[in-house]
């Protein structure tokens, strides 16, 4: 059964939190890679970040409809979620716009495993950790030519 290890690519292009999402635009360009880990200075993984988000910053900003009744005033749509599309879309670094709960695997995972998660989450890269550190990322052209050998 093959697993992460066997099949990631350990040659990979990070970004950092401070880069700018002109620079990350035009990363993901030059590379023509969809998604990218974001590094800390240490080269821990902080999170994750796509060309999906990118896309998604520039959709309009739904303001929420809110209700006065006597002197108060209540939204009819969730306040938090509001404010995390105001967060999105003011955005100006990676660090502000990534997915800071990206989800990871081990080196030993199993590739069905991989794929499961893939697909249950919706998403085309899995950052592979080895005691916190990023060793590798399993994309789905990864699983793809796993399935050629």
């Amino acid at each position: 059964m093959l697993t992460a290890r066997e099949i990631m690519t350990t040659d990979v292009v990070t970004v950092k939190p401070e880069t700018s999402l002109k620079e990350l635009a035009n990363k993901f360009v030059e590379t023509r890679f969809s998604n990218m880990p974001v590094v800390d200075a240490d080269g821990d993984l902080v999170g994750v970040i796509s060309e999906t988000d990118l896309v998604e910053q520039q959709k309009p900003l739904h303001i929420p409809t809110v209700m006065a009744l006597f002197d108060g005033v209540f939204y009819l749509d969730s306040e938090k979620s509001f404010k995390e599309q105001v967060d999105r879309v003011t955005a100006t670094t990676v660090g502000e716009l990534c997915n800071r709960k990206p989800v990871t695997c081990a080196p030993g995972t199993p590739v069905r495993e991989i794929a499961g998660l893939m697909s249950k989450h919706k998403i085309h890269l899995i950052p592979v950790v080895d005691g916190g550190r990023m060793v590798g990322v399993v994309a789905r052209l990864d699983l793809i030519r796993a399935m050629e050998a």
